[in-house]
């Protein structure tokens, strides 16, 4: 059992810009269209966890659902789930500790986390088991930064890089 972070940052570390936008994910050309190795990452989750405004953000790209495996959305304000999504985005709440746990009892073991606010809250209670964490070669100079203050260092052992289109670094860490 394992909670993932699978993201992309820029050069110093954030992981939007400062109006919350994605937009110079995009800016390195990619000739081929490599998904830089996100599919086979896709293949060995069970599900994804996320917060609410990160399931905003998604639905806002204006694509087909990008996600074959069930989103679980931790927000205390959502009452349903969009229009649409009831068979593939569930609400929870509570200690996260609680929800891994009884995600884990339904199945759901190998969990990617995702977005911001979610990732920070996941590092605070020690739940974090591996970080696949791809550097764009952007200096973004503010907005949202992926890691936020923790009340003691957490360690984790580099396991691998790969290099990407001649600029971009996937880096994978696990628990140290």
């Amino acid at each position: 059992m394992a909670n993932i972070v699978y993201i992309g940052t820029s050069l110093d570390g954030y992981i939007a810009d400062k109006n919350n936008d994605l937009d110079w994910l995009h800016d390195v050309p990619n000739p081929e269209g490599s998904d830089f190795g996100f599919a086979e990452f896709m293949d060995s989750i069970d599900g994804l966890v996320m917060g609410r405004n990160t399931l905003e953000i998604v639905l806002g790209f204006g694509v087909e659902w990008p996600y074959s495996k069930p989103v679980f959305v931790l927000s205390n304000t959502l009452t349903e789930v969009p229009k649409g999504y009831e068979d593939r985005v569930f609400l929870v709440k509570g200690k996260l500790s609680d929800i891994v746990s009884e995600l884990n009892s339904k199945g759901y073991n190998n969990l990617y986390i995702d977005g911001g606010k979610t990732i920070q809250s996941f590092l605070a209670e020690d739940l974090i088991d591996e970080m696949i964490i791809t550097t764009i070669p952007t200096l973004l100079g503010g907005g949202v930064s992926l890691f936020g203050e923790l009340d003691k260092p957490l360690k984790f052992k580099h396991v691998s890089a790969e290099r990407y289109l001649d600029c971009i670094v996937k880096n994978r860490y696990v628990r140290a």
